[in-house]
């Protein structure tokens, strides 16, 4: 008989193990996978707090050169998919060994589809041949509202039951995208075509947005030439340019020679802050300011 109830007690506590690990299972969030912070806004926008968002490239690194940890397969290997932004030096790098990492993640080009900018496109046959893109495409307004709909789409397959609530969302953002790009374009309207000069091209989608020159020391990737260099202090000195902008991650010196060149001086800009919105306001006010 003490064998029977003994026998009872473990079933009964190896059912109550499985359900307190069903139920955590079924607590666990959904884990999406993002490479730059801005993405992880616009998951944020569109879903809340619904799932775990994996950041690849932390504050403060280079989306061109930074090298994966290997503590961070752990977070893809759990996720369903991954939202690449289409073009950085890293995503390409990296990309087989992430995807070696998790086979059954869906990986999802957010850029596809997408006006462009790039050194070169050609047709071959039924498909566009691009090389050279600049990958800087979440600085668009008009762009982020479009990449906005492609992950709402995939986050809709992950939890089909949120359709509703994210389509709402979605809505509120990309009203949120048309105000700030009409907000945008009234403030820059009497700046059309002035130029600015940075380190790295990364506002290329957005100066085009509201028509804008810009201007880089550095050209694909690569440190700028002395005559690169002389040539960028002559424009910069016939039109009165005395402000050079670079993103945090980068050295300073190159930067800060030409400064000097100019008698002007560096003003730093954050493309990959995750208060996307007002990142934006901020630099088209610090823009006006130096023009």
């Amino acid at each position: 008989m003490k064998k029977i109830v003994l026998l009872l007690a473990v079933a009964a506590f190896i059912v109550s193990c499985g359900t307190k690990n069903n139920s955590k299972k079924q607590d666990e969030k959904s884990v999406v996978t993002v490479s730059i912070l801005p993405q992880q806004t616009f998951v944020k926008k569109i879903a809340g707090d619904d799932f775990e968002v994996n950041l690849l490239i932390p504050p403060g690194s280079s989306p061109a050169a930074y090298t994966l940890l290997p503590s961070q397969l752990k977070d893809i290997a759990r996720s369903d998919v991954w939202f690449r932004i289409g073009y950085i030096g890293f995503e390409h790098s990296w990309k087989d060994k992430i995807a070696q990492a998790n086979t059954n993640m869906k990986v999802i080009n957010i850029s596809e589809g997408l006006d462009l900018i790039a050194d070169k496109m050609e047709q071959h046959g039924d498909h566009v041949h691009i090389d050279g893109v600049d990958p800087h495409v979440w600085l668009s307004p008009v762009l982020a509202k479009q990449m906005a709909k492609r992950i709402l789409d995939e986050l809709i397959v992950l939890k089909p039951e949120k359709e509703e609530e994210y389509n709402l969302n979605y809505q509120r953002f990309a009203i949120e995208c048309d105000e700030l790009n009409h907000e945008l374009k009234n403030k820059l309207e009497p700046y059309k075509h002035r130029k600015f000069i940075v380190f790295h091209p990364s506002l290329s989608y957005y100066a085009r947005e509201y028509e804008l020159d810009q201007y880089s020391l550095e050209s694909g990737g690569k440190e700028p030439t002395p005559q690169h260099l002389k040539s960028m202090v002559d424009m910069a000195n016939n039109e009165g340019i005395k402000v050079i902008y670079i993103q945090s991650e980068f050295d300073r010196e190159h930067a800060r020679v030409f400064a000097d060149e100019i008698g002007g001086s560096i003003i730093q800009v954050w493309p990959l802050n995750p208060e996307w919105a007002d990142n934006l306001r901020k630099m088209t006010d610090t823009l006006i300011e130096n023009f």
